[in-house]
């Protein structure tokens, strides 16, 4: 079974930083792609980034690219979102998930709870 837990939200202010962190418990072979997403208030969860293990490729929303920088610790299962230059439409909860292979986002098997990130 695996769980997912993610860790680092906060409120900050537009154009500092911020780094999320999931950390995946159980079979690092069923996270082999891995993603963070995000839903604001009112809106669709709409991907922002994304770690494919084997071949070792990411992926990212234009609206992130030369701002977020994903990065998977394989030692520790560990999923990362460093945040740069943060702006308002930043604002939403973030959510890691993982599957076992590349799939959309409706189709991941495993999802955390979620962690607020608030930029004012």
């Amino acid at each position: 079974h695996v769980q997912l837990v993610e860790s680092g939200g906060g409120s900050v202010q537009a154009g500092g930083s911020l780094r999320l962190s999931c950390a995946a418990s159980g079979s690092t072979y069923s996270t082999n792609f891995m993603g963070w997403f995000r839903q604001a208030a009112g809106k669709e969860r709409e991907g922002v980034a994304a770690f494919y293990s084997r071949p070792g490729s990411t992926y990212y929303a234009d609206s992130v690219k030369g701002r977020f920088t994903i990065s998977k610790d394989n030692t520790k299962n560990t999923l990362h979102l460093q945040m740069n230059t943060v702006k308002p439409e930043d604002t939403a909860t973030y959510y890691c998930g993982g599957n076992i292979r590349f799939c959309e986002v409706g189709d991941f098997q495993y999802w955390g709870q979620g962690t607020q990130v608030t930029v004012s």
